[in-house]
């Protein structure tokens, strides 16, 4: 575990100190200041807003949100009961219907008392199974204090147990993907040589089963005065390679791919931001970009067959550009198509582009654009759910709804949350404010259905 302490910051901040994360004096600062922020706000009201709140999130008729791996639907799951919570999983059928019938994976509470500490569940990793076959093995991540640091540990998908003599890499920044069952990408920040000025890792090593973490061969590395090296195994058939991020900052970074053992640079402007699917590269600027005598404002998304533009620069289309009323907020691929999430004065729209008919495009229908609305693929992967999608619905007067359709297809509810107060006699419009400058800025406004929109103020 790498930490810095007070005395080893250089700086002319006066507040550098508080930086040192186990550094009793900066701990007892934060525990005082924590003690002083409290006795502001705990009353009567802030005790019954929380218990509120509580009630809410433990309720046991909200909505399992689940991830689809191969035949079965995951989903980590926390009440009143499981404070540390439950993994879990169910088939298609059982979780569509009324009252789903849950397979326990993994007990948090169970395993914390076994192990005598309170280890939080931080996420799962699945080794790509043989064609046909079912997932056997997972990589679950373990946090000691809900923190960034992590144990990541081997798990038994068919027994259900941590594997005893499986890969255990010890808490730290730490992630990891499968390359093969035998092989892990490990990022790892260990000790000084492979941690960065920011407490990330340097390096990313190829660790084979049974080798320790300080023998793996080391496969990318970046500056210690980066903020960090991320990288993972795409593991998808046909793409098979290493992305590298070398994170300089907050803001920019460089992003390659490794196959067969060859650096590849995707070579672009530090500020945009960079991603793969498939084979796919997408590009999001955070300034204006002129590429090959194209400008491609801030705010856009791009997108190339990623051998085209390692070849000779090639984009073979910007899918999105903002304007004054619209922007970018997610994208996500099922087998055929591009979906791309949009805001346009602050409601919601949901593009679709045909990967397969010259980005041909559509919108998916959304019931009302003042809600707020997401989307996600299902499992390109699968035949039978290759264009399926996830939609997630929720408003100042609408419980959260999760639906599920196909590309082309209508949308249908499949779970709703129950109404937490009685919406009834409400209703939600939009409206627009001018500022000095003349812009029009969008807002909702929420009110008795019967309020009389005649600009008059009332208490």
């Amino acid at each position: 575990m790498t930490s810095i302490s007070s005395d080893s910051l250089a700086t002319t901040d006066q507040y550098a100190w508080l930086e040192g994360i186990h550094d009793a004096a900066a701990l007892a600062w934060v525990r005082t200041q924590t003690q002083r922020t409290e006795a502001e706000l705990h009353n009567e009201d802030y005790a019954r807003s929380v218990e509120a709140i509580r009630k809410v999130l433990d309720s046991t008729d909200r909505i399992a949100m689940v991830t689809k791996r191969g035949d079965f639907y995951y989903n980590f799951w926390r009440d009143a009961e499981h404070r540390l919570g439950i993994w879990r999983r169910t088939t298609w059928d059982s979780y569509r219907s009324e009252n789903p019938v849950w397979e326990l994976l993994l007990d948090m509470d169970q395993y914390a008392t076994a192990q005598g500490a309170q280890w939080h569940f931080a996420g799962s990793s699945f080794l790509r199974p043989a064609p046909g076959d079912p997932h056997r093995k997972a990589l679950i991540r373990l946090s000691p204090d809900g923190g960034d640091q992590v144990r990541i540990r081997e798990f038994d998908l068919e027994n259900l147990r941590f594997i005893e003599d499986g890969f255990d890499l010890a808490v730290a920044k730490t992630s990891a993907s499968w390359i093969n069952e035998d092989t892990l990408l490990v990022t790892s920040a260990t000790d000084e040589s492979n941690t960065t000025r920011s407490t990330y890792a340097s390096t990313a090593r190829k660790l084979t089963r049974g080798t320790s973490l300080t023998d793996a061969d080391v496969v990318f590395e970046v500056d210690q005065e980066h903020v960090a090296a991320f990288c993972y195994y795409d593991s998808t058939p046909g793409f098979e390679r290493i992305v590298t991020t070398d994170a300089i900052d907050f803001y920019n970074a460089h992003t390659g791919i490794i196959v067969d053992g060859t650096h590849h640079q995707i070579e672009v402007p530090t500020d945009v931001q960079v991603s793969l699917h498939r084979q796919w590269v997408l590009f999001a600027p955070q300034t204006d970009w002129t590429h090959q005598g194209q400008l491609i404002p801030a705010g856009s998304l791009a997108l190339s067959q990623l051998t085209d533009f390692l070849d000779d620069g090639r984009i073979a289309q910007v899918v999105f550009a903002p304007d004054a009323k619209t922007s970018l907020q997610g994208l996500d691929f099922t087998a055929n198509y591009l979906l791309v999430s949009v805001l346009h004065d602050v409601a919601a729209q949901i593009l679709v582009f045909d990967l397969h008919n010259n980005f041909a495009q559509s919108t998916l229908p959304v019931e009302d654009p003042m809600l707020s609305v997401s989307v996600s693929a299902v499992d390109d992967e699968d035949t039978a759910t290759a264009d399926d999608y996830w939609m997630t619905i929720t408003g100042f007067t609408t419980p959260t709804t999760l639906l599920r359709g196909s590309v082309g297809e209508p949308a249908t509810v499949l779970k709703r949350s129950p109404e937490r107060f009685d919406a009834s006699g409400f209703d939600v419009t939009q409206h627009f404010a001018h500022s000095k400058d003349g812009t029009r800025v969008p807002y909702f406004q929420i009110a008795d259905a019967q309020l009389e929109l005649d600009g008059e103020i009332r208490y």
